[in-house]
Formats: structure tokens, C-alpha cells, sequence
């Protein structure tokens, strides 16, 4: 009778062990495919930001072309602007 007991207990202890090392093993999966998810949404991140970059770019290069447009058609009134854009930024500097 004590060699039944030992031998059940031994069987519930390997199934212990093996249900431990399934759910070890789910686990280390579980693990992988979140690491391979958070990469992919890293990369959909760095490739988001790099179109905004991008378009920002694109954007400011535009603005400064118009910009330069607009001085060459119009040489007095850019240097009339730039003049008093000059005293209204020096006057606000030199308050303290």
C-alpha cells in the first residue's frame, strides 16, 4: 500500500512539474510576441514621426521660399517691416 501512495504521489508530483514547465514555457512565449508587438509599434512610431519631419520640412522650405518671394518683389516694404520688427524686439529686450 505505501508503494501505491509513493507511486501516486510521485505521478502528481511529474504533473506538477510538467504543468509548471507548460505554463513556463506559455509564459516565455507570452514574452516574445509582446516584445515583437512593442518593436513593431516602436518602429510604426519612428516612421510616424519621421513623416512629420518630413512634412515639416517640406513646409518650412515653402514658407521660406515665399518668404524670399516676397522680398525680391518687394524690397522697401520687406526692409520697412524688418526695421520696425528690429525696434519692436530690441525695445522688448532692453526692458527689464
Amino acid at each position: 500500500m505505501a508503494e501505491v501512495q509513493k507511486k501516486a504521489i510521485n505521478d502528481e508530483l511529474d504533473a506538477t512539474k510538467q504543468a509548471a514547465m507548460d505554463a513556463l514555457e506559455k509564459l516565455l512565449e507570452a514574452k516574445e510576441h509582446f516584445r515583437a508587438a512593442a518593436e513593431s509599434a516602436g518602429l510604426e512610431l519612428k516612421e510616424e514621426a519621421f513623416n512629420r519631419l518630413t512634412e515639416g520640412k517640406l513646409k518650412a522650405e515653402h514658407l521660406g521660399e515665399q518668404a524670399c518671394d516676397y522680398v525680391y518683389e518687394k524690397p522697401l516694404t520687406s526692409l520697412a517691416i524688418a526695421f520696425v520688427g528690429g525696434l519692436v524686439l530690441s525695445h522688448l529686450l532692453s526692458r527689464k
